[in-house]
């Protein structure tokens, strides 16, 4: 593949998290987060916090024009509210410089799920308070950085938090609360909307989303999986993508959604710049079998290649997704960007990565030829790093860090990328 196939002006950039890569948790007066506080440890990671220099030479060299990073909300306010932390705005005062010195456009996620831990004691996302607070903590990223970032993104995949986070329990917090998660999708999608007004305010230029979609594949035609796809797709897409897009939530969602969800409806339906979409895999659903309380099953997909942590590679379900948002949102999309994808595979020697990496840009360039607007991709991630709660087993990165000696070493995917935004 080359870029001849996409338009001069496509962004090619790529993708890292502050908690996944940073390290120096107890450093500069960060506070804890509810990562901290999980039992997982990334109290080094990738040392990014140290090392930010080193890796911002890297994307130089690597040739993209863009970075997606994180902030990490404890290191700007230690415990989710109050005046900001001045060593914390230094650090990304810092490394902002340092983008921005090599040619590099900074793209900014305010939260990637690294909630300070004293607001998740105060109820986290199940309070409606901590809404309000992360305004609050925008408003002070506009008022800093607004000067230097190109492209705000308020919130990485809030799926992920309520459901992971808080409805099975895998991820910080690690609570089980099934259905009665759903409240803090409602109060992320605020804190969205909410966000989206504080940075306009300080100057923020561009300002979007970054949402986890995946296709929903029944498992088979009959009409009880087919209702469990759509209620599945009504959790994993909609509940994020409609109030957004078209200023209401789906239908089957709504009774479980807080009192007086609908008057906030008009602030979380924030006109938006741009539509980050994260995409990995499609989904498989199917009816619930005796004793499931969900209205769904979750099912594996069979047929499919996997990567290193069990993900399915079916590169053609990201043209499905892209199309079918555009045959369901029309008018109200704006120009998407896929602000994430990638895989886990091992090795340096990584031509497995290069064949996922080459089938999906494919997939997505059939569906601009369908006419989706896509004006931008990011792959996952620059380096290998700390993944959550399978810690540092999986490796998506374009670049391999060897977590004794923190040595960098470029993959082949890193060339093949190198060559491919090369203009």
């Amino acid at each position: 593949m080359t870029n001849s196939i996409f338009p001069p002006e496509f962004l090619w950039g790529v993708a890292t998290s502050a908690f996944q890569i940073e390290g120096a948790i107890r450093e500069d007066g960060r506070g804890s987060s509810i990562w901290d506080t999980f039992g997982t440890s990334a109290e080094i990671a990738c040392d990014h916090y140290h090392r930010y220099h080193e890796d911002v030479t890297l994307m130089a060299e690597l040739g993209v024009g863009a970075y997606r990073m994180s902030v990490a909300w404890p290191r700007i306010q230690p415990d989710g509210r109050g005046a900001p932390n001045p060593r914390g705005i230094a650090f990304y005062d810092r490394l902002l410089d340092a983008v921005c010195a090599a040619g590099i456009a900074p793209v900014v996620t305010v939260y990637h799920w690294d909630t300070p831990q004293a607001l998740e004691d105060a109820g986290g996302w199940l309070a409606r308070d901590t809404a309000e607070r992360f305004a609050e903590y925008a408003a002070i990223l506009g008022a800093h950085f607004a000067d230097r970032v190109k492209m705000w993104i308020p919130i990485n995949e809030p799926m992920v938090t309520t459901i992971y986070g808080y409805a099975i329990g895998e991820y910080a917090p690690g609570k089980t609360l099934l259905l009665d998660a759903i409240p803090t999708a409602h109060h992320q999608n605020l804190a969205h909307g909410l966000a989206v007004q504080a940075l306009r305010a300080a100057g923020a230029r561009s300002i979007g989303t970054a949402n986890h979609h995946a296709p929903i594949w029944p498992a088979s035609d009959s009409a009880a999986d087919r209702a469990a796809g759509v209620w599945l797709d009504a959790l994993l897409n909609r509940l994020f993508a409609d109030p957004v897009l078209l200023g209401e939530y789906p239908r089957e969602i709504a009774p479980h959604l807080p009192e007086g969800h609908a008057e906030d409806l008009p602030v979380i339906a924030q006109p938006l710049d741009f539509y980050g979409v994260n995409f990995y895999e499609p989904q498989g659903a199917a009816a619930p079998g005796p004793g499931n309380p969900l209205p769904f099953e979750l099912r594996e997909i069979d047929g499919f290649p996997k990567t290193t942590n069990g993900s399915v590679i079916v590169p053609d379900a990201m043209r499905e997704l892209l199309v079918g948002f555009r045959e369901r949102y029309r008018e109200k999309l704006p120009p998407i960007y896929i602000t994430e994808n990638g895989c886990s595979f091992d090795g340096i020697n990584d031509a497995e990565r290069i064949d996922f990496l080459d089938r999906h840009l494919h997939a997505m360039r059939s569906a601009m030829d369908a006419g989706v607007d896509v004006r931008g991709y990011f792959v996952w991630s620059l380096l290998d790093n700390f993944e959550w709660s399978q810690g540092y087993r999986p490796r998506f990165g374009l670049v391999h860090v060897d977590y004794a000696t923190q040595r960098r070493t470029p993959k082949d995917s890193f060339t093949w990328y190198q060559k491919l935004v090369k203009p």
